[in-house]
């Protein structure tokens, strides 16, 4: 597998995308240009719809060395062979995760504040995901906001590759980067936008600009 490229990291939503067959689409072009990463969360899906987008994407990412994670459902990852699972903290446990996927799959784990940071098992979980920075829409079950100052601290506190999530849109992916963020995790600034594409290659280009 190639190194971990956490800049710009999708999450795929179904209702934003316009279904299966757009959120695969939003995908192939966000892969494209510049998302390195993507991830499947579809929580209101049931399991034959989950792993008919998964195959899907999958066919899409392969060829342009793109890894698939998918959110909680070991099953799903396993049976797809995905890149990886992204669990989070009232999801299984990283140790249970781990063992089941094995050492190579790569393992993402949600945080939001000092002391998850702390308890994140460093020989288990290749990377954190840190929010939600600001108010998002995408997810009702979310963490507190937490702003860009207490971003920046946490940052300095990391354990891991991070990357930020909430509320991420055009324009604020640079400051997160230059706060030490890895990357950061979109969801509605590429899911339903117009032009996905277009979209993506716009927050490359930012988070290019900010760290050069």
């Amino acid at each position: 597998m190639k190194p971990l490229d956490l800049s710009l990291y999708l999450v795929l939503d179904p209702e934003l995308c316009g279904g299966m067959e757009g959120m695969v689409t939003t995908a192939r072009m966000a892969a494209e240009h510049g998302v390195t990463i993507v991830q499947l969360r579809a929580p209101h899906w049931k399991k034959r719809q989950w792993m008919e987008a998964a195959r899907s994407l999958k066919t899409v990412l392969d060829p342009l060395n793109v890894p698939l994670i998918i959110n909680d459902h070991v099953d799903i990852a396993l049976a797809v062979d995905a890149a990886g699972v992204h669990v989070g903290q009232a999801d299984m446990p990283v140790d249970v995760v781990r063992r089941l996927i094995g050492p190579t799959k790569l393992l993402g784990l949600s945080t939001s504040n000092s002391v998850h940071m702390a308890e994140v098992s460093v020989e288990l979980v290749d990377y954190i995901g840190v929010g939600p920075v600001y108010p998002t829409g995408t997810k009702l079950d979310a963490s507190p906001v937490i702003g860009l100052s207490t971003f920046g601290q946490l940052m300095s506190e990391k354990p891991l590759p991070a990357v930020a999530i909430g509320g991420i849109k055009a324009g604020m992916a640079g400051p997160l980067i230059k706060a030490g963020a890895d990357g950061v995790a979109v969801v509605s600034a590429i899911c339903g936008q117009a032009d996905p594409a277009a979209a993506a290659a716009m927050l490359s280009a930012e988070i290019r600009g900010a760290r050069s």
